[in-house]
């Protein structure tokens, strides 16, 4: 099979990373890929969202199962793109729809779905500009601290938590007047606050079957003890110590089971991923939010651990077929390091040259933002590098992935030395 794969992170150099090792692929592309994906891969300079771009090269390369990496280019529809065309239309694409992808293209959307299908999630409403004063009078009735969550699109960067009313008030008033996110702020979801422990879980369903990939927890603020500004991920681990039988099994039942079910009740064409962010607060499991891919860089811990073949998974997803295989789970603890550029994720200079990758060994290095300049590897990004490691524990894993971090080297490289800093809180 020719495979493409749609992206330019650590997410899209993982996937690569995992299906190259399948007899099942031939050949293999990513758009437009980093690095790394160039390392094991053929690169092709196209944007996600070109969609036509896109087309052209499925049909010049033959290609005949296309990953979709990222969000953007599924809540913009590429896979009813590919179904109304009839050269594409018989082409593997694993996403969901348009209508599908609204589950996180739309905090609201979200939140309607849970209603009607009884999953738990937090309390909450939404509101537009013209409804902004009611938004204000609903914050005088929640406890603080106070959760505002752009209804659209806002890169990981349009959920805001504050604890004075106030504050949220005038910050409402930003979102909502003077579009402080753009268009993804035009409407505003206003939670109540869930104190607890977050854990991700992830799912691969071919709308009717369904299996729950391995747990992770990733670590999203920048600073040392979960400080500082909101960044798309530091570090990641997986399974999470804490998911035990019990909780697992809520899990499954409430939260799994029904969103699966709500998806083929309500006809939506879905064959991909579904990564639910959950908080659990007193043993018990509620959805923070939706996101219709993998997790970036959750998949670094994710995929390494499972042992079947990716590519059978995602060929019998495409079928509706996935009842079919055995979903086979390394037992051991996978755990993943960000480096990241000095000044991320505010402003950051790219074209640092990186040295020291040729160094490690014990661990996986995955590319998350990078480019080859004059036959070097050089910065791209903001997060640049994972590296991920295998573990008896997640401790022995976490101690192989920073003595490997420690060989690289790059002009103000910065990575958090405290991933997995809260899991004894949890008597681990």
């Amino acid at each position: 099979m020719n495979i493409l794969i749609l992206g330019s992170g650590g997410r899209e150099h993982t996937f690569a990373h995992q299906v190259a090792k399948s007899e099942k692929c031939t050949n293999l592309f990513v758009a437009p890929g980093n690095a790394g994906t160039g390392a094991i891969a053929t690169n092709l300079a196209i944007s996600v969202n070109d969609f036509d771009a896109i087309r052209q090269a499925v049909l010049e390369h033959k290609i005949d199962m296309v990953v979709v990496g990222p969000e953007d280019p599924l809540v913009n529809g590429i896979v009813d793109y590919f179904k109304a065309d009839p050269d594409l239309k018989n082409v593997m694409i694993i996403g969901p729809s348009a209508e599908g992808a609204e589950l996180e293209g739309s905090k609201e959307r979200a939140k309607e779905f849970m209603s009607r299908h009884n999953i738990p999630t937090a309390a909450y409403a939404s509101f537009d500009r013209d409804s902004l004063d009611a938004g204000k009078k609903f914050l005088e009735t929640l406890e603080p601290p106070y959760v505002l969550k752009a209804d659209g699109l806002a890169a990981g960067k349009g959920v805001l938590i504050l604890d004075s009313l106030e504050e949220a008030k005038q910050e409402l008033e930003n979102m909502l007047a003077h579009s402080k996110f753009g268009a993804a702020s035009a409407k505003v979801v206003i939670e109540e606050f869930l104190d607890g422990i977050e854990l991700s879980v992830f799912v691969l369903t071919d709308g009717m079957n369904y299996k729950v990939l391995p747990t992770a927890k990733d670590y999203k603020r920048i600073g040392e003890g979960d400080t500082g500004l909101n960044t798309g991920g530091m570090g990641a681990i997986s399974p999470v110590p804490f998911a035990d039988e019990d909780l697992m099994k809520k899990i499954e039942s409430r939260i799994v089971l029904p969103t699966v079910n709500g998806i083929k009740e309500e006809g939506i064409d879905y064959k991909g991923f579904i990564f639910i962010g959950l908080i659990k607060v007193n043993n018990e499991p509620y959805v923070i939010e939706y996101n219709v891919r993998m997790g970036d860089p959750e998949t670094e811990v994710v995929l390494p651990r499972i042992k079947t073949d990716l590519v059978e998974l995602l060929k019998a997803t495409s079928r509706q077929e996935l009842n079919r295989l055995k979903l086979e789970i390394d037992p051991r603890s996978a755990t993943t390091v960000m480096v990241v550029s000095g000044g991320y994720p505010e402003a950051y200079e790219k074209g640092k040259k990186i040295s020291g990758i040729s160094d490690i060994s014990g661990s996986v290095v995955f590319h998350a933002g990078t480019a080859i300049k004059d036959g070097q590897v050089v910065t791209n990004g903001g997060r640049v590098i994972a590296i991920t490691s295998l573990g008896d524990d997640f401790r022995m894993a976490l101690k192989k992935s920073y003595q490997n971090v420690e060989k690289l080297s790059f002009d103000r490289m910065y990575y958090r030395t405290d991933i997995g800093f809260d899991l004894s809180q949890e008597g681990m």
